[in-house]
């Protein structure tokens, strides 16, 4: 018999591919901008360290402890290589996370708009979800996650910067908020955007060091660009290091994918670029959405999200002139991946010509 908890989930439906989509709408060129993926590709170096790997290899298992890749990550941030968790990208360690921390009544808090798979996985675990508004800002509203707090909150989930929103809390926020959750709740901080801030001291990484009870999310498949090769890792303490170790499937990470993200993690410069580049054209969408009295959110991330009058209309008539925009996640709302330069100003003049003639 199937558990009460997933019988009246909603399996993930994941879009239209790309070739559908353009037979479809007789389209010869669609630019995806509504996954967030990096639009600038992968480091070169990643092709280079693939081509050395030996595929008569491939009969054999991965290192289960991705350890090349372990090494890099613990001496880039100062951690010990031991807190590290990689997971299958992080959809994986989510799950992880929900399936050795959670039991069925548990609370679990997160923002009223998130990234939807930290509800899916603690509806699975049998935990109930408690959603807090976002400010009119548009932020994670730490106060009042705060003040539902209760005896049975068992997690806390904080995506920053936020997906879909943007937004983005610092360290010294966040460190604050830590202060006044109690140490048997674990609070997760998603970090998966956190490459785009405009900061290098955005991370709450180093506060592992000195909260038990956080558990920081990283991923490869933003900024890295290597979202097809699902590379993500946690970074925790013992004893729920420990835990979330014994529970994890043995060689989760291909040999494949650890090749490519240890080569990319070491080329910072390739990273940079994409940043200062996505940080550029984020403002200048900012100031365009400004100039169109369009409502946005202050962005940090690879995309920015606003709202428009019929927003049906503006997401089926941009796709008809081969750009695919993410619609549906909140009513009136739109999220736009940051693409390249070209295709930044192209969205931007077909949504000038749009909002002018209806």
């Amino acid at each position: 018999m199937v558990k009460e908890s997933v019988k009246h989930l909603n399996p993930y439906i994941p879009e239209q591919t790309l070739d559908d989509l353009k037979a479809q709408y007789g389209l010869k060129r669609l630019i995806r901008l509504s996954a967030n993926e990096n639009a600038f590709g992968t480091s070169s170096e990643v092709a280079k360290a693939l081509e050395k790997w030996h595929f008569a290899d491939a009969n054999l298992y991965p290192d289960s402890n991705a350890e090349k890749l372990r090494q890099s990550i613990s001496v880039r941030f100062g951690i010990d290589a031991t807190h590290l968790l990689f997971g299958n990208g992080l959809d994986e360690v989510i799950e992880l996370l929900c399936r050795v921390i959670l039991e069925p009544g548990d609370e679990v808090i997160e923002p009223d708009l998130t990234f939807s798979e930290y509800q899916l996985h603690s509806q699975i675990e049998g935990a109930k979800i408690k959603r807090v508004s976002l400010d009119d800002a548009g932020y994670l509203n730490l106060a009042a996650i705060k003040k539902q707090l209760t005896h049975q909150t068992k997690m806390i989930w904080l995506c920053n910067p936020n997906n879909p929103t943007g937004t983005f809390l610092g360290p010294k926020t966040i460190q604050s908020f830590l202060e006044d959750v109690p140490k048997d709740v674990t609070v997760i901080v998603d970090e998966a955007y956190i490459d785009f801030v405009d900061d290098r001291h955005a991370s709450v990484i180093q506060l592992t060091k000195q909260f038990d009870n956080l558990v920081v999310l990283r991923t490869f498949s933003k900024a890295y660009g290597l979202a097809n090769f699902r590379v993500g890792y946690a970074i925790c303490n013992p004893p729920l290091m420990n835990y979330l170790q014994a529970a994890r499937l043995p060689y989760n990470l291909s040999t494949f994918a650890e090749v490519a993200a240890t080569a990319a993690f070491q080329d910072t410069e390739f990273v940079k670029r994409v940043v200062k580049t996505v940080v550029e054209e984020r403002t200048k969408w900012q100031h365009f959405l400004t100039k169109q009295k369009l409502p946005f959110y202050e962005s940090a991330a690879n995309f920015i999200f606003f709202k428009v009058d019929n927003a049906d209309g503006l997401h089926d008539y941009l796709l008809r002139n081969g750009y695919l925009v993410r619609n549906g996640l909140k009513a009136g709302w739109l999220r736009i991946s940051i693409g390249k330069p070209e295709d930044n100003s192209a969205v931007q003049k077909l949504m000038a010509d749009y909002l002018t003639t209806r």
